[in-house]
């Protein structure tokens, strides 16, 4: 690995691990607004894969990211690998920036609310706080509402699902304009 590439990966989880501690410092304030709503329940075998980040709140981790990607593994102590990639930039770059974590389930009643470990000690929660029935889609949040995801199964979404799943997030009091979709390829 050549010089710029180990900077580039350095920089890239230095970015990640100030999004979380300020993520985690957040949490701490947020008890002001009202509570996040998680869904139900999570069907862990459902849920594991892979997800096409389809919009987000932008953080420095995944500032210029392309056709970022999550994706999730049931490992056999009940805990979640976490592997996050995307493209440095454009379309034409390797899917070379890249963060592994491990998730633990922090409701294991519901199995929406986790706590995500990025370097071994910075912790951040991570809330499923919508999800299609058919495991197409879903929404992940943190209760500062700083940071939101939408994933899904497939590199895009229907606009009117896209737009509904925007109504939610207003509902749970997210401010939606902060939402960018990411760029990602169509499938070839």
């Amino acid at each position: 690995m050549n010089a710029a590439r180990i900077i580039s990966h350095a920089s890239f989880a230095a970015a990640l691990a100030t999004a979380a501690l300020l993520s985690a410092c957040a949490s701490q304030s947020a008890g002001t607004k009202n509570a996040m709503k998680t869904v139900e329940q999570v069907e862990l075998s459902r849920y594991m894969g892979d997800w096409y980040v389809i919009a987000n709140i932008p953080n420095r981790a995944e500032k210029n990211c392309y056709d970022s990607i999550e994706k999730y593994a049931l490992r056999s102590d009940g805990r979640i690998d976490n592997q996050f990639e995307c493209r440095d930039g454009s379309f034409e770059k390797p899917l070379e920036r890249r963060l592994d974590t491990i998730a633990t389930i922090f409701d294991k009643s519901s199995n929406a609310e986790w706590r995500v470990r990025i370097f071994k000690v910075i912790q951040a929660k991570y809330l499923v706080i919508d999800l299609d029935p058919q495991y197409r889609w879903a929404v992940v949040g943190h209760p500062s509402r700083d940071y939101g995801w939408v994933l899904a199964r497939d590199k895009a979404l229907p606009a009117e699902t896209y737009a509904s799943i925007l109504e939610r997030l207003r509902a749970q009091g997210y401010d939606t304009s902060k939402f960018v979709k990411i760029p990602q390829k169509a499938a070839s």
